[in-house]
């Protein structure tokens, strides 16, 4: 079985994916945190404006995590946390806490994830299209 080599997220396209996000925010009139991860979830590149709420660097970083672990965007997650839902218990299973609010995207490079990124301080629907942006500027 032959496998194919994927170029990993850089920190190039990590940056990349910063700036995308925060145009994207900025022309919507919103300040926003971003985290970029890689693959194992390590940061490859962060930016927390001074105007935002202080918690969205956690939010945003939460979210791509969450983005990263589960390779869907947390969008799509929403309902499954739910009591009842598939995922109702999955956030005490992990040693790190999950966030099932729209704004965290994987990152895919010829089909695999290669990592993710998460956008806090605005509305969730406005980060999720915040993200959703940046990943798509990267393709």
């Amino acid at each position: 079985m032959s496998t194919t080599a994927v170029t990993p997220l850089t920190i190039q396209d990590a940056e990349a994916l910063v700036t995308a996000a925060r145009h994207a925010a900025e022309a919507s009139g919103v300040t926003v945190s971003v985290t970029v991860l890689d693959a194992g979830g390590h940061l490859l590149a962060f930016r927390r404006d001074d105007r935002a709420v202080l918690i969205s660097g956690e939010t945003s970083t939460r979210k791509a995590y969450t983005a990263l672990q589960l390779n869907t965007p947390t969008a799509d997650l929403v309902d499954a946390v739910q009591p009842g839902g598939p995922f109702h218990t999955l956030p005490t299973a992990l040693d790190r806490p999950l966030l099932f609010i729209a704004g965290g995207v994987p990152v895919h490079r010829d089909g695999r994830l290669i990592g993710a990124i998460g956008v806090g301080g605005g509305a969730p629907e406005q980060d999720h299209g915040f993200a959703s942006a940046a990943v798509q500027s990267l393709a």
